[in-house]
């Protein structure tokens, strides 16, 4: 290792280390999802670094309203990472510079996936174009006082990924979340995160590498620290299921939800973002079919009496069987995946892979093709 490189090596651990406080068990940034209430109830649950949402650079500058919910803190949500999504070097750095103060560092969002972000041309639609994320990261990383991160999806083959994350460590980048999924692998056709590229990564770099995917419980997360050797995991929906992932534990999904209730009154955010989180957290019970009206009212709710309502009712239905006061009826899960765990207990959502999902829109256009046929037959 050349002398300048090692200089770099030291500087960048130094920022994981001394800075962000050697964070291992790390909640992603998520658009609608990662806001102070739900920041502040992960790191109860053992989180020890988050991201904000995902905000769009251009709004961000422009938009004072905008601009102070995006950078809602407090004392107790440190270290956090707030990170911006564009394709504008100069907007972005006016961006960061805005929000420089209020974090421990400026990430750079070129790893998310969705429609959203192909039509607004940044995320992980602008991987292929290297000379602007040069000039990006480098026009950060040259004029902030504290330093740049990037979070970025794999190419197809190893090598591609190799060469673009240090290309990006080149021009400036000091820390790396690598995401063992392709751009097109989303929805139900996203499928396993591979880690052999992070580990590969992990091995070309001198910058701390974070991996991304498969954390849904701390057996992933202690599989993929040793798989990779990446210095920490980052988990978004295995979070967003049981904000206790990162402590062992499974707790009964209205424990939470009250807590989050209870924060979310603390410090506001949108009743849709409150929405959102009871979906995820109760997702298991809310799939079994007996609980469709409750679902339906849960959809329809836009009060937190509301909320606080819905939440104590399905606690007053399943802490019976909680508590073993009454004995559950494992055929009542047929609806919620045929779970190890029973469903009110906060657990991953685990996607159908895709080729099974291929497999079944294959065969329900078979079917829906012989009906065709069959109506057009008869008439």
């Amino acid at each position: 290792m050349l002398i300048v490189d090692r200089i770099f090596f030291y500087f960048a651990m130094d920022f994981w280390k001394d800075v962000l406080g050697a964070p291992q068990k790390i909640v992603a940034p998520m658009v609608d999802a990662s806001e102070l209430a739900w920041r502040i109830l992960s790191r109860k649950y053992g989180a020890e670094l988050c991201y904000t949402p995902m905000l769009h650079s251009a709004i961000f500058c422009k938009d004072a309203k905008y601009r102070k919910e995006a950078l809602a803190s407090c004392e107790k949500d440190r270290p956090l990472i707030v990170q911006f999504c564009g394709n504008d070097p100069k907007v972005l750095l006016e961006a960061a510079l805005l929000a420089q103060d209020h974090c421990s560092a400026i990430d750079i969002n070129l790893g998310c996936p969705q429609a959203i972000a192909k039509r607004g041309h940044y995320g992980a639609f602008l991987q292929d174009e290297w000379p602007l994320l040069q000039e990006i990261v480098s026009t950060l990383s040259k004029n902030l006082k504290v330093p740049v991160t990037c979070k970025i999806r794999r190419f197809e083959t190893i090598e591609k990924t190799v060469k673009y994350a240090k290309m990006l460590e080149a021009s400036g980048c000091k820390m790396l979340t690598v995401h063992g999924r392709m751009r097109e692998q989303k929805g139900p056709l996203t499928g396993l995160a591979d880690w052999s590229y992070v580990r590969a990564v992990r091995e070309a770099v001198s910058i701390p590498v974070i991996s991304n995917g498969n954390i849904h419980c701390m057996q992933d997360v202690e599989r993929c620290l040793e798989e990779t050797g990446a210095v920490g995991v980052m988990s978004a929906e295995g979070n967003l299921h049981n904000p206790a992932v990162f402590m062992y534990q499974n707790p009964p999904a209205w424990e939470p939800a009250l807590e989050y209730l209870n924060l979310a009154e603390k410090y506001p955010c949108p009743l849709s973002y409150v929405r959102g989180h009871l979906f995820k957290l109760f997702h298991h019970v809310l799939s079994i079919s007996e609980n469709n009206d409750i679902r339906i009212r849960l959809g329809a709710a836009n009060t937190m009496e509301q909320f606080h309502q819905i939440v104590n009712e399905l606690k007053a239905i399943y802490e019976p069987y909680h508590s073993g006061l009454m004995k559950w009826d494992q055929s009542m899960e047929i609806d919620s995946q045929n779970l190890i765990m029973p469903p009110w207990l906060c657990q991953p959502y685990i996607r159908d892979t895709p080729e099974n999902y291929v497999k079944k829109v294959e065969e329900r256009r078979i079917e829906n093709e012989e009906k065709m046929n069959k109506y057009i037959l008869f008439t």
